[in-house]
Protein backbone atom coordinates (compact mmCIF):
# COMPACT_ATOMS: atom_id res chain seq x y z
CA UNK A 1 0.00 0.00 0.00
CA UNK A 2 2.46 2.40 1.17
CA UNK A 3 4.36 1.81 -2.01
CA UNK A 4 1.40 2.37 -4.23
CA UNK A 5 1.03 6.08 -2.78
CA UNK A 6 4.81 6.85 -3.02
CA UNK A 7 4.13 5.87 -6.67
CA UNK A 8 1.19 7.70 -7.22
CA UNK A 9 3.09 10.86 -5.49
CA UNK A 10 6.00 10.59 -7.95
CA UNK A 11 3.56 10.59 -11.22
CA UNK A 12 1.69 13.42 -9.37
CA UNK A 13 4.63 15.37 -9.06
CA UNK A 14 6.26 14.83 -12.64
CA UNK A 15 3.08 15.63 -14.36
CA UNK A 16 2.71 18.60 -12.32
CA UNK A 17 6.61 19.92 -13.68
CA UNK A 18 5.82 18.78 -17.25
CA UNK A 19 2.15 20.15 -18.26
CA UNK A 20 0.96 22.71 -15.68
CA UNK A 21 1.86 26.68 -16.92
CA UNK A 22 4.17 28.87 -14.95
CA UNK A 23 1.67 31.65 -14.57
CA UNK A 24 3.21 34.33 -13.56
CA UNK A 25 5.48 35.11 -15.98
CA UNK A 26 3.87 36.80 -19.26
CA UNK A 27 4.18 36.17 -22.85
CA UNK A 28 5.76 38.58 -24.98
CA UNK A 29 5.41 39.00 -28.81
CA UNK A 30 8.08 41.97 -29.10
CA UNK A 31 11.03 42.65 -26.86
CA UNK A 32 12.86 45.71 -26.92
CA UNK A 33 16.54 44.94 -26.11
CA UNK A 34 17.89 48.81 -26.40
CA UNK A 35 21.16 49.65 -24.44
CA UNK A 36 19.62 50.81 -21.37
CA UNK A 37 17.72 47.00 -21.13
CA UNK A 38 20.12 44.54 -20.67
CA UNK A 39 17.50 41.26 -21.00
CA UNK A 40 19.38 37.78 -22.11
CA UNK A 41 17.39 36.17 -24.89
CA UNK A 42 17.67 32.67 -24.32
CA UNK A 43 16.94 30.25 -27.29
CA UNK A 44 16.00 27.15 -25.48
CA UNK A 45 14.65 25.40 -28.94
CA UNK A 46 16.77 22.30 -30.68
CA UNK A 47 19.30 23.36 -32.67
CA UNK A 48 17.60 21.74 -36.04
CA UNK A 49 14.38 24.35 -35.32
CA UNK A 50 17.10 27.44 -34.06
CA UNK A 51 18.22 27.18 -37.53
CA UNK A 52 15.34 27.23 -39.30
CA UNK A 53 14.21 30.32 -37.64
CA UNK A 54 16.96 31.75 -35.74
CA UNK A 55 16.59 34.92 -33.55
CA UNK A 56 19.36 37.92 -34.02
CA UNK A 57 21.33 38.10 -31.10
CA UNK A 58 20.44 35.56 -28.91
CA UNK A 59 21.92 32.53 -26.47
CA UNK A 60 21.28 29.60 -27.87
CA UNK A 61 21.34 26.30 -25.18
CA UNK A 62 18.37 23.61 -26.43
CA UNK A 63 16.71 22.16 -23.26
CA UNK A 64 18.22 19.27 -23.03
CA UNK A 65 21.51 21.10 -22.69
CA UNK A 66 20.19 23.23 -20.11
CA UNK A 67 21.67 21.38 -17.30
CA UNK A 68 25.20 20.94 -18.72
CA UNK A 69 25.28 24.62 -19.80
CA UNK A 70 23.33 26.76 -17.23
CA UNK A 71 26.35 27.87 -16.26
CA UNK A 72 27.10 30.30 -18.90
CA UNK A 73 24.05 32.21 -18.85
CA UNK A 74 24.62 35.85 -17.63
CA UNK A 75 22.83 36.56 -14.57
CA UNK A 76 20.70 39.38 -16.15
CA UNK A 77 17.28 39.03 -16.81
CA UNK A 78 16.13 36.50 -19.22
CA UNK A 79 13.49 36.12 -21.72
CA UNK A 80 12.90 32.58 -23.25
CA UNK A 81 12.18 31.26 -26.84
CA UNK A 82 10.70 27.92 -26.47
CA UNK A 83 9.55 26.02 -29.17
CA UNK A 84 6.49 25.10 -27.25
CA UNK A 85 4.52 24.66 -24.06
CA UNK A 86 6.37 21.28 -22.81
CA UNK A 87 9.37 22.57 -23.36
CA UNK A 88 8.32 26.49 -22.12
CA UNK A 89 7.08 24.84 -18.64
CA UNK A 90 10.17 22.20 -18.42
CA UNK A 91 12.79 25.33 -19.31
CA UNK A 92 11.26 27.91 -17.15
CA UNK A 93 10.95 25.94 -13.85
CA UNK A 94 14.93 24.58 -14.04
CA UNK A 95 16.25 28.21 -15.10
CA UNK A 96 13.65 29.33 -11.78
CA UNK A 97 15.05 26.49 -9.62
CA UNK A 98 18.62 27.76 -10.32
CA UNK A 99 17.92 31.13 -9.05
CA UNK A 100 17.74 33.18 -12.48
CA UNK A 101 15.44 36.09 -13.23
CA UNK A 102 13.38 34.99 -15.55
CA UNK A 103 10.93 37.88 -17.25
CA UNK A 104 8.86 36.84 -20.32
CA UNK A 105 8.83 34.01 -22.75
CA UNK A 106 7.60 33.44 -26.20
CA UNK A 107 6.19 30.62 -28.11
CA UNK A 108 6.92 30.28 -31.56
CA UNK A 109 4.60 27.20 -32.25
CA UNK A 110 1.86 28.45 -30.60
CA UNK A 111 1.74 32.60 -30.57
CA UNK A 112 1.00 34.25 -27.26
CA UNK A 113 -3.04 35.39 -27.38
CA UNK A 114 -3.76 38.55 -27.70
CA UNK A 115 -5.03 39.13 -24.14
CA UNK A 116 -1.31 38.07 -23.31
CA UNK A 117 0.36 39.90 -25.50
CA UNK A 118 2.96 42.32 -23.59
CA UNK A 119 5.69 44.40 -24.89
CA UNK A 120 9.02 44.36 -22.91
CA UNK A 121 11.11 47.76 -23.29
Amino acid sequence: MYMFIIMLIILIVSVYRRYYPVNWIPCVSKINNSKDNNIIVLDIRDYTETSKNPVSSSLNIPYAYLKRFYKEIPNRPIHVIASDELERNLGLRFLLHRGFHVTSYYLTECPCDENDQKEVS
